[in-house]
């Protein structure tokens, strides 16, 4: 046989080859079914994520080597690494109340230390530096990031059992954060000078109605009232996908990005359901995406791409993998029950994530904390907002 002859072959047989054993690649990485996520109990994997989170925390130093490497690059992971675990923690209370003791007393610590750093640093401890490069237009400052991520925290708390000290202090934030929203242009407040963004706003929105069942108030007016307004105005032409950020009077500075829209989909599962399920479907259209039972998330539609930044990402151009919008897309599929892509993204993280498991407890090498705790909220999320809806139709019947 003739070399020609020989080197077609051999490009028969490797096609031949990767034909056969690349759409069964899935199942060398694919977890058992209820591995990473069940709907009646804690799975193994939350389990051990949780294990690692919980016993940072309850190290003298809190974890603070981690979360100083963190910082580093972003000092908003740090913030929002402590709501997606004290969020996590809230629905394993409710899915185990043996271990709320446990549970309550990690997020007691994380709440309080948070809510210290926040008054006695200011809120540039947990912004980006630019948010002191220019004014805030709306006065006294505050930033909706701190005050709603802060709010909703002590909200799950209370949800899992009353704690008389965070009472007022989430009333004081709940009713500083409506007030404020209630006279903006758009009803938004900033996150960072003239730039409000859709994360925090709709991070707040479930905050206040976390405190509506809570404490018996009635803001579904400001509710009903921002969801018309970002119908109008907040939303990107093409796709109906809410943008990223605005400035303060409502004019569009990114469009759609996924590491904004998943959050904010699942936030708007307590303040308006239906205009939620709208919004997680667009984004499944737009930049969900599954191979050969492999998942992942892109960060923009094809209609509108924008610069990556430090919450999107690398993203990988061709197949449209983004790390910040993929992570965020884990929360949004579980809780919408979206059980297919779910598992897909699982697939694609055992496979990518590189997981490390030991001594009980289990990371992704290719994560941080951060990232690893919205995995962790991903893999028990359902009960803390059914347990909003539950209370909040009592609080509402005539």
């Amino acid at each position: 046989m003739s070399f020609r002859s020989r080197f077609l072959l051999g490009l028969v047989s490797i096609a031949i080859g990767t034909a056969i054993w690349l759409p069964l690649l899935r199942f060398v990485f694919r977890p058992g079914r209820d591995q990473f996520r069940s709907e009646l109990a804690v799975a193994p994997i939350a389990r051990q994520l949780a294990r690692r989170h919980v016993d940072l925390w309850a190290l003298p130093g809190g974890g603070k080597a981690d979360i100083d490497k963190m910082r580093v690059n972003n000092p908003e992971w740090d913030f929002m690494g402590r709501t997606s675990l004290v969020l996590s923690l809230a629905n394993m209370c409710l899915r185990e109340p043996q271990q709320q003791d446990e549970y309550l007393r990690v997020m007691d610590r994380i709440i309080e230390d948070t809510d210290r750093l926040a008054q006695a640093k200011g809120i540039s401890y947990f912004l980006l530096d630019h948010a002191n490069q220019s004014q805030f237009l709306q006065q006294p400052v505050r930033s909706i990031f701190v005050d709603g991520e802060l709010a909703m925290m002590m909200g799950a708390r209370r949800l899992v059992a009353e704690h008389e000290p965070f009472r007022e202090r989430m009333r004081e934030l709940v009713h500083i954060t409506a007030d404020r929203m209630a006279v903006g242009p758009v009803l938004s407040c900033e996150s960072y000078p003239n730039e409000c963004w859709t994360f925090c706003n709709t991070v707040a929105l479930a905050a206040i109605r976390m405190h509506e069942v809570l404490d018996g108030e009635d803001h579904r007016q400001l509710q009903r009232d921002w969801i018309a307004t970002a119908k109008d105005k907040l939303v990107h032409q093409q796709t109906g996908l809410l943008c990223s950020s605005y400035t303060y009077d409502g004019q569009a500075m990114d469009g759609p990005e996924g590491s904004t829209i998943w959050m904010a989909a699942h936030c708007l599962q307590i303040v308006d359901e239906s205009f939620a399920e709208d919004q997680y479907r667009r984004a499944t259209s737009e930049i969900a995406h599954q191979c050969l039972g492999f998942g992942w998330a892109g960060e923009w539609p094809k209609s509108w791409v924008g610069p990556m930044d430090i919450d999107s990402g690398p993203v990988i151009p061709v197949i449209d993998v983004s790390a910040g919008s993929s992570g965020q897309a884990f929360v949004a599929a579980a809780s919408f029950g979206d059980t297919g892509y779910y598992r897909s993204l699982t697939t694609t993280l055992m496979f990518a994530g590189f997981p490390l498991s030991r001594d009980g407890r289990m990371q992704f090498c290719a994560s941080n904390q951060v990232g690893d705790a919205v995995l962790l909220y991903s893999t028990v999320v359902g009960p803390l907002w059914q347990t909003v809806r539950e209370r909040g139709r009592g609080v509402e019947a005539p």
